[in-house]
């Protein structure tokens, strides 16, 4: 029988006997039972069985509306029958070849058509790939080394994209000139050389630090909205001081939309008026599959053009532009329609409008970010301008991670420091419930919460 996600007074357990029990499995073949740092346990994590529509069915036969969406990925929830049909379609014709097929063409001139700037494409298999080359991309086309990056933004596994992911309070350095730091044990010092640290949402910072290093920068690259440095809309004028001194200084600007894609039918640098170079996109524009894609100008884009011979830029990748995530993606992207965005958008402010009327009617010290899809709760009154403001402080941290454990015992999976997520198949129902639960939480946690001395 399923349940959960009935409502906030249907308390269930966080994780059943059943996950438990794959757990204790894991353990003896994964360094730390899971085969992604990125999973969220409380102790153990969620096994699940199946997904359909917006919700998930764990093992043990419970029902949770599911707010992660795979990290933002499936944006038209689970199962979307358009992407199974189109999938076992191809099956049955195969997945994956050496040679190229019509739907890589397909999903590529859809990609072209839709989002600006974008020129052409390179499919590859991941949005840490696609960053990845996008950085090389630059270099090769600029002939410099150096990249600069906002503090706290995640742009995948790339050495020099993880610089400064994690700073903390106690090595982020000076507010006007970011210290760059180690994301892990053994980062080389010369990554740590070769980028220029920056922070969102400073307009002077940006423009001297960028003016600074200009003769060695081959890019900046940026989300127009960074998940982890806060799901925080930019300010025009930050845009705009990007914008300004990398064109006087011929820096390439790289938007990472690997995330944000799904804030507009364009992306979400049309959003907020940023006119990027290069564009890298993943997640939904792979329909559930593995996916990342590097677009951008025409000229920039022709460092990975092999008609001559060896281009300026290899790009390669056994299972890059494979069949099965070209026809998940395209199936995925064609019903992502103008329709699909403003239903999905119209939740997100019912969501982001609900929560902060509970905040606001209760005094509570929290207060929520996001636009279109997307999420985000602090454990902090004032809405942070940027990493630093949004980065929670120990007791902060704690009170989210009751919150998170609330959700899960109510029924809904939210990310626990991280976007949560809108998807398709959702109903104002769905919406209503994810804001019941939250104000049915500031209720029965007023103690813990004013007693953590939450930021103010």
């Amino acid at each position: 029988m399923e349940k959960g996600g009935e409502g906030p007074n249907m308390a269930v357990a966080r994780v059943g006997q059943r996950s438990k029990e794959s757990f204790t499995r894991a353990q003896m073949v994964f360094p730390d039972g899971t085969s992604r740092a990125t999973i969220e346990r409380d102790p153990q994590p969620l096994y699940v069985e199946r997904g359909f529509g917006s919700y998930l069915l764990d093992i043990d036969g419970r029902r949770f509306l599911d707010l992660n969406c795979n990290f933002t990925t499936l944006i038209h929830g689970h199962a979307f029958a358009p992407v199974v049909e189109a999938l076992t379609h191809q099956l049955q014709r195969g997945s994956c070849f050496a040679n190229p097929t019509t739907s890589e063409v397909e999903l590529a001139e859809l990609l072209c058509g839709r989002i600006p700037q974008v020129d052409c494409v390179r499919f590859v298999n991941t949005g840490t790939e696609a960053v990845l080359f996008a950085i090389k991309a630059a270099r090769a086309f600029t002939g410099r080394s150096k990249i600069a990056k906002l503090e706290g933004a995640y742009h995948g596994a790339y050495d020099w994209a993880e610089v400064s992911l994690a700073a903390t309070p106690d090595n982020w350095g000076d507010p006007s000139a970011p210290k760059c730091t180690a994301f892990y044990r053994g980062m080389p010092a010369s990554v740590l050389d070769e980028v220029v640290v920056l922070r969102f949402n400073d307009v002077e910072g940006v423009r001297r630090l960028l003016s600074l290093h200009a003769h060695e920068l081959a890019g900046v690259i940026l989300d127009p909205m960074p998940s982890r440095g806060g799901l925080i809309a930019p300010n025009p004028e930050f845009i705009d001081a990007i914008q300004e001194t990398a064109r006087k200084n011929d820096i390439l600007v790289i938007a990472d939309e690997v995330l944000n894609l799904r804030q507009s039918f364009r992306g979400a640098s049309a959003r907020y008026g940023l006119v990027p170079d290069l564009v890298t996109m993943g997640k939904i524009i792979g329909g559930g599959l593995p996916i990342g894609a590097i677009g951008g100008r025409d000229d920039v884009m022709k460092v990975f053009d092999a008609s001559a011979g060896r281009p300026m830029l290899p790009q390669g990748g056994t299972f890059s532009a494979n069949p099965l995530s070209m026809t998940a993606g395209l199936a995925a992207m064609r019903h992502l329609d103008h329709s699909a965005l403003e239903h999905i958008e119209a939740l997100g402010n019912v969501i982001r409008d609900g929560i902060g009327r509970a905040i606001s009617s209760r005094s509570a010290p929290l207060c929520v970010t996001g636009a279109a899809s997307l999420f985000r709760i602090h454990p902090m009154s004032r809405v942070p301008n940027d990493n630093r403001d949004a980065h929670p402080t120990p007791a902060g941290a704690t009170v989210m991670k009751q919150l998170t454990r609330f959700f899960a015992e109510n029924g809904i999976i939210l990310p626990h420091g991280a976007a949560a997520a809108i998807s398709t198949p959702m109903t104002r129902d769905d919406a209503h419930l994810i804001v019941d639960v939250f104000a049915s939480f500031l209720d029965s946690h007023q103690d813990i919460i004013e007693s953590r001395q939450v930021r103010t």
